[in-house]
């Protein structure tokens, strides 16, 4: 189907900053992503005709709706889409539409140095004819997850354009903060009102996700001793070195670089200071709960003996759970899985169920009781400079969501 509207609306959403911040202590993080969801999202649906359409303070959230058109009773299908964009510079979004690629040839990023080099990244040649969208080498695009704003804006559209399309009643969720792992606990499951929903926060089509890393993240805060060097034998306690020692005592191939499949990973993230104090950040990821159980323990005992070296605490650990595998749930909920299969293949897809080494608002969501696998909305090398995606991935994104909407209906009829 041809969607007219999709690819202006999503330059459009890619164009407001919307990013989150991790360092923020107010919900939602920033003000910026408000302004988007109040201000573009929100006027938006009222003007497609859309029911309910409303800001939950609570979650954060732009909530809307379109009624069921039979009169038999389907499960309610909620659809989400994170509305902030992951921590690269998200200012002044200049989207570059790439026409007719040829699937071989470099793609220049706006008037920057960079580009796009199908043997870097070889997933371009699978898009020889089609429309590519990049930044201009200097932001992110934000199609993380703007693909799926968009996408979830297109089918309501399409819907109440196709009324000949029976459905239940369908909840639309646009949510903050999913890229610092914040969002989904604040989400209102009550005044949602779906029995179950998606996440459209994938991958390139095909994707389908209902197992995720489980993850947790620590600090470290590492007080040093700062002296003149002159006389710092056996005085200066240098925090940056402390770091360096601590990081050394990590598996060293147990980093996302040299990690693949269903392997975890500790990942330093973040570190600063100087010889007086020093701050390190971690994710760890791992798809078992008990593998990700151990890496924190491991972590805990190098601070303990560090600690206990030193015969003070110079370095204090902050750690915290952010989501789990969603598969250990999902696994008793297969016909919500089994849903998104049969649309994806009536789409002509083949299915990739690879478990996703990352997470969704999802992850969370399942666990607080909405189970909530995650549709591709064609996105890729997100989180930088070299994001891109397929206006036919986003199309087809759409395509799948209103064969689920209309395979739901039909299976109560």
């Amino acid at each position: 189907m041809e969607y007219p509207n999709l690819l202006p609306r999503f330059l459009k959403y890619v164009k407001v900053n919307s990013r989150s911040d991790e360092h923020s202590d107010r919900f939602p993080s920033t003000k910026r992503q408000e302004v988007f969801q109040k201000e573009v999202i929100l006027p938006d649906l009222e003007k497609l005709g859309l029911s309910d359409v409303h800001y939950n303070h609570k979650s954060g959230c732009v909530i809307a709706e379109i009624p069921a058109n039979v009169d038999y009773d389907v499960p309610v299908m909620g659809l989400l889409a994170h509305c902030d964009t992951a921590d690269f510079n998200a200012e002044n979004v200049k989207p570059q539409v790439h026409e007719n690629y040829d699937g071989k040839s470099k793609i220049r990023l706006g008037d920057s140095e960079f580009y796009l080099d199908p043997a870097e990244f070889p997933n371009l040649k699978k898009y020889a004819g089609q429309t590519i969208i990049t930044a201009s080498g200097d932001t992110l695009l934000g199609g993380d997850d703007k693909c799926g704003v968009a996408e979830l804006v297109t089918v309501a559209e399409y819907l109440l354009n196709h009324p000949e399309i029976k459905h239940g009643k369908i909840r639309f969720g646009f949510t903050p903060d999913e890229e610092i792992g914040m969002g989904a606990q604040h989400f209102d499951i009550e005044e949602f009102g779906a029995d179950f929903a998606f996440t459209v926060d994938g991958g390139a089509p095909g994707k389908l996700d209902w197992g995720t890393f489980s993850a947790a993240t620590f600090t470290l805060d590492i007080q040093g001793v700062n002296v003149h060097p002159s006389v710092a034998k056996d005085q200066m306690i240098n925090a940056i070195q402390v770091g360096i020692n601590f990081q050394n005592q990590l598996p060293h191939n147990e980093v996302p670089e040299k990690t693949a499949g269903r392997e975890g990973f500790y990942h330093l993230t973040n570190f600063t200071g100087t010889v007086d104090n020093a701050q390190m950040e971690y994710i760890v990821r791992d798809f078992e709960r008990d593998g990700l159980e151990d890496r924190k323990n491991k972590v805990r005992a190098i601070v303990n003996q560090m600690n206990e070296d030193f015969g003070t605490e110079r370095i204090k650990l902050n750690m915290r759970d952010q989501y789990y595998n969603m598969a250990d749930i999902l696994k008793d909920h297969m016909e919500i899985v089994n849903l998104a299969r049969k649309a994806y293949k009536a789409e002509g897809l083949t299915i990739n169920e690879d478990p996703v080494r990352g997470g969704t608002d999802g992850s969370l969501l399942t666990y607080r009781g909405l189970p909530c696998p995650d549709l591709f909305s064609g996105q890729e090398n997100m989180h930088g400079r070299f994001e891109y995606t397929v206006l036919e991935s986003m199309a087809k994104a759409v395509d799948v969501m209103i064969k689920m909407i209309e395979l739901n209906a039909n299976s109560n009829k």
